[in-house]
């Protein structure tokens, strides 16, 4: 069987992107998170480290990186060494089936001139942002109490920024002389979906399902009765939610007719007229039949990921830390981003199966380059949005007991997913959606 080289790159690049993507997501959230926070509590908030302590995260991760590694001395030490890294798998897989932007045909031919366009745009903000980290450090220098290190890290980023820059700009000089750019990959289809397999969500489920493992596998392999309580807290709470969830999800499924996520998104493209007044996006939030499912599921996914109000798991008014109390330095920085990564995984998930995915409402997406730009970038702004709910939640309700977790999830939210499947199953015979 030949292998065929630009299908091979084309999937590269795909998986580079969403690999890239996913792990700016824990530095990132993390300043937002501390900024967001400080904004409600009426503080600060991280301000020190570069402009508005943008360069936080990344002093953050050095002192992980430097931290001494601890290993306790009854931890049985291989089980407690992987299963950082069995939390990370889950929620750096799961996004692998969700469709990011429009699909579009690559052109054979660009003219240099639609190129130069956004390279010097590119180039440009990029050396404005260098003068930017380069202004602020230089104003951090001049304190009295100033650090070193942290003035180094300043440099280094103005440094690298206006290298990228320069970079850029050296390319579409090196260019100039040609009036068409030849695409190697001129006349493919490029599907930004790194796995568009048919049963997308179910592969979604079926490794969500495994970071309950890693969890498991930490609070035992501590040998310490708080993290082993964390553990089973974890592993109660994310199954009891994996059935809401997984319930409420099947109304979305049954209303599109398909289990892959690219059929979903495609049925929640267009429009429909509501009391013959309002034209409205066709996307299943909007649906009557759909609230209720939207609304467990949303609420599931806040439970799924341990997030506030829902962090039984490592609640440290009771359990010091949870499952994660004995992990130090990276190993405690792996289940860091994996619980933010999987709060984006669930964003891109809520966003691909209720909020219309990559359409942009109103608005008919060409099957062009700038129709998946465009596509794209209204996908990441859905995320975004509901990523800064995960956090305005988190510093605005405070958790629940215990009991009435368990309570919510058996007793309430699965009999209201199971009577939303009948609800849409209704629609769906009179022909309503």
């Amino acid at each position: 069987m030949a292998f065929d080289i630009t299908d091979i790159v084309l999937s590269l690049i795909k998986v580079a992107i969403v690999l890239v993507m996913m792990l700016q997501i824990t530095p990132v959230m993390v300043w937002i998170e501390r900024r967001g926070s400080a904004l409600i509590q009426d503080r600060p908030g991280p301000n020190r480290i570069g402009p508005f302590g943008l360069l936080q995260s990344i002093a953050d991760a050095l002192k992980f990186i430097l931290k001494e590694d601890i290993i306790p001395a009854g931890a049985h030490r291989w089980i407690y060494t992987i299963a950082p890294a069995i939390g990370l798998i889950p929620a750096l897989t799961t996004i692998a089936v969700v469709p990011w932007g429009r699909p579009f045909r690559i052109p054979a031919t660009i003219e240099y001139n639609a190129i130069a366009a956004g390279g010097w745009v590119t180039a440009a903000l990029l050396l404005l942002l260098a003068f930017v980290v380069g202004g602020a450090t230089g104003r951090f220098v001049r304190r009295r109490d100033h650090s070193r290190f942290n003035a180094v890290i300043g440099w280094l980023v103005a440094v690298g920024l206006g290298g990228l820059a320069l970079a850029v700009a050296g390319a579409l000089l090196a260019l100039r002389s040609q009036y068409v750019v030849r695409m190697p990959a001129g006349g493919r289809w490029f599907e930004p979906v790194v796995a568009n397999v048919s049963i997308g969500i179910l592969v979604v489920f079926a490794l969500a399902s495994l970071g309950v493992y890693g969890i498991v596998a930490a609070g035992w392999a501590s040998n310490n009765k708080y993290s082993m309580f964390g553990a089973i807290r974890a592993s109660a709470q994310m199954i009891s939610y994996e059935l809401s969830l997984t319930v409420s999800a099947v109304s979305v499924l049954l209303a599109a007719g398909s289990l892959r996520l690219t059929d979903v998104v495609w049925r929640q493209t267009g429009s429909f007229v509501l009391f013959d007044l309002v034209r409205l996006p066709a996307w299943n939030v909007l649906s009557p039949s759909m609230w209720i499912a939207f609304m467990v599921f949303g609420v599931s996914a806040f439970a799924e990921t341990n997030r506030l109000p829902f962090d039984f798991a490592e609640a440290d008014a009771e359990l010091v830390a949870g499952y994660h109390t004995e992990y130090s330095s990276m190993k405690f920085a792996l289940f860091f981003m994996s619980e933010y990564m999987a709060m984006g995984t669930m964003s891109a998930l809520v966003t691909t199966l209720f909020l219309g995915g990559w359409d942009i409402p109103w608005y008919n997406e060409p099957p062009t380059f700038l129709g998946f730009v465009l596509s794209a970038g209204a996908f990441l702004a859905k995320v975004a949005f509901l990523m800064f709910i995960f956090v305005w939640v988190r510093w605005t309700i405070p958790r629940l007991k215990y009991d009435i977790l368990m309570r919510i999830g058996w007793k309430f939210f699965l009999p209201l997913a199971f009577l939303n499947i009948v609800l849409v199953a209704l629609f769906v015979a009179l022909r309503w959606i």
